[in-house]
């Protein structure tokens, strides 16, 4: 992994509006530099093969799942639909065996990429029966597995096995799928593993948490859905990560919930074993005033820096939202800010 000078912070990012870094490299000098989305496109030549699988819920917008295909297809690629991809038994895409047999198929198909479909819910019940010995030769042989949500659950039972690198990212349905383009640095990401050019990420911090400097170097990051990584707590399928940055997003989950969860990573000893906590986006909640009286996520956060001595940063571009990067659960990262830029750096994968 190519380290981080002390000093270096993000040099001509490519950025949306919203200042958030995509296509990070480095120069000779290691520091980070980013490619803009138009020059993704023009330097993407060679179309990749990428094979669409679905471990989790059963499909229920098929509409979204044509487009997110055609999109594909449209962009040069050529897209391998798994043949239970759209399966259906009862909330999920198909039995336990059809969908061991889907991610198996997964990591036989020679893809460049293996995209869910979607998350939802169903990896958690058949870990034990996963092709794990075919998954990491997958992996060693250039297939990138990638997905988020229930996916968690993939990703961190395939690093605890076998110690090999996947992705948080999109999903088919989810960020190919809707009517609309999909989202410029979401796209640009892809663009970037499929490139093999992807190097990091970087990304804006609110105001309030500039004034301290966070420096951590050769951590390993590691994370996802938090409800799917508690549910893993105490099982072989838990990665058992010291000294790591851990990212978390969530979805449709109230703030004391988020709190409640946090409270079981905490008195197990997870959260006090890493260098930094990174807070991506928590979405699609109801606050209840009646009930909360001034509690929010924001308090959440607060709580959890007071429990902590590694840095809690926020704002991480990731979760059930459009504007999302690509993140390697398992590579090494090195972590810096300067002021309000944040800058994370896992170097060739």
């Amino acid at each position: 992994m190519g380290t981080l000078p002390q000093h270096a912070i993000a040099h001509g990012v490519g950025s949306n509006n919203n200042g958030i870094a995509h296509g990070v490299g480095s120069n000779n000098n290691g520091i980070a530099h980013g490619v803009g989305s138009d020059c993704i496109t023009i330097q993407l030549k060679n179309m990749a093969h990428i094979y669409i699988f679905s471990p989790s819920s059963a499909v229920r917008d098929k509409a979204a799942f044509r487009r997110g295909v055609k999109r594909l297809q449209a962009q040069g690629h050529e897209v391998e639909v798994d043949e239970t991809a759209l399966d259906s038994h009862m909330r999920f895409a198909g039995d336990d065996a059809t969908r061991i047999a889907a991610i198996h198929r997964a990591a036989v198909s020679g893809a460049d990429v293996a995209m869910i479909s979607r998350g939802g819910y169903g990896l958690t019940r058949i870990l034990p029966a996963l092709p794990y010995k075919a998954i990491a030769k997958a992996i060693d042989g250039g297939t990138q597995f990638v997905g988020l949500s229930d996916f968690t659950a993939l990703n961190q039972a395939v690093y605890a096995k076998t110690g090999r690198i996947s992705w948080q990212g999109p999903a088919l349905g989810e960020d190919f799928g809707p009517s609309q383009d999909p989202d410029d640095i979401m796209q640009a990401c892809f663009d970037d593993l499929l490139l093999e050019q992807g190097e990091g990420t970087g990304w804006q911090l609110p105001k309030l948490e500039a004034e301290r400097r966070v420096l951590v170097k050769d951590a390993t990051l590691w994370g996802g859905n938090l409800t799917v990584l508690t549910s893993l707590l105490g099982t072989p399928y838990f990665p058992h990560v010291k000294g790591g940055v851990l990212f978390l997003e969530d979805v449709g989950e109230h703030p004391y919930r988020i709190e409640r969860m946090l409270t079981q990573l905490l008195h197990a000893g997870v959260l006090t074993q890493q260098k930094a906590v990174l807070i991506g986006q928590f979405t699609n909640y109801k606050l209840v005033p009646a009930h909360d009286k001034g509690f929010k996520l924001a308090t959440v956060v607060d709580w959890l820096r007071s429990q902590i001595k590694a840095p809690v940063l926020t704002g991480l571009p990731f979760g059930h939202v459009q504007t999302k990067v690509l993140l390697p659960v398992g590579a090494k990262v090195d972590l810096v800010t300067e002021g309000r830029d944040a800058l994370m750096v896992w170097g060739h994968i």
